[in-house]
Order: structure tokens, then sequence, then C-alpha cells
């Protein structure tokens, strides 16, 4: 079984986020009426998450989500497709669901913002959105991404 591109409602939308972390192509929609959003899931042939049962009902291809806590949603979201990446993979980006490249900044590019450039002038690897220009690498973050990860696939086994 492989993995489905997503559209998630607005009732997940940290699911949304976390999906995008393992690379997995996640559209996250607020603000449509339930007929825009089975249509554009449908169009794209997208597979609908929510926790809203009527909506899920009517859609051709849903996973209906019962919990509002994270965790239980990622079980969830594996149970039902165990191929489901579980590690952070630098491939879309978190806000806008764009692809990541890898960056390599020149000498005139603008040295601003959170990045820690000097851990990057010693080779730590940048990625960039190709749609919004977000910059993201490895640190902190990513290991308590991680560590989220390893423990709700550790709940989901019990």
């Amino acid at each position: 079984m492989t993995v489905p591109r997503w559209l998630a409602d607005e009732m997940v939308g940290r699911l949304a986020r976390y999906l995008r972390f393992v690379g997995c192509d996640t559209l996250y929609v607020r603000g449509l009426s339930d007929d825009k959003i089975l249509a554009w899931a449908q169009r794209e042939d997208r597979v609908l998450l929510t926790r809203d049962r009527r909506l899920a009902a009517r859609a051709p291809r849903s996973l209906l989500l019962d919990s509002p806590e994270i965790g239980a949603q990622w079980r969830s979201v594996r149970r039902a497709y165990p191929d489901l990446p579980n590690d952070v993979r630098f491939e879309r980006c978190t806000e806008c669901n764009g692809e990541l490249e890898l960056y390599r900044p020149g000498p005139e590019a603008p040295r601003e913002g959170p990045v820690p450039w000097d851990r990057v002038d010693r080779g730590l690897l940048l990625y960039r959105c190709r749609a919004c220009g977000h910059l993201y690498w490895e640190g902190s973050h990513t290991a308590s991404i991680r560590s989220r990860l390893a423990a709700w696939a550790d709940l989901g086994a019990r």
C-alpha cells in the first residue's frame, strides 16, 4: 500500500503539519464549505482527513479521525496506511506544502532570521521551499519532532 496525497480539513491542522514533516503531500484547508472541500479532494485525488463524521461519510476517500489528540490521530493514520513514513524528511514545507530543495546560500544572500549561520558555514544543510522560500535545517526542533513520532509509534504498538 502506498501513502496517498492528503487533504486535511481545519479540524486536523496539527496533523497536516506532521504529515508534511515526514514528507507527505498534505493540503490543509480552512474556511471552505463541505462541498468545496469534497470537490477539491476529488479533483486532486486526495484522501480527506477529518473529524467531521458527516463530511467523511460524503467523501469517496476519507479517514475519519475520532480523537482531538494529535498522537491518537497519528496512530489512526498509521493503522490505515502502514507505509506512512515515521521520520522527519526535508521534502515538504510545513507552512505551504511546497517542495523543499537543498539551498546553498551565496555570499550575497542575506544572513538574517533564526538560521544558525555559523553552523551553515561549517556544513549544516539548509533546505528552502520552492514556493514560499521558508528555510529549514536539522536542529533541536527536528529532534523534538522525531521524539514525538517515536513515542506515538511506541504507543501504537501496545
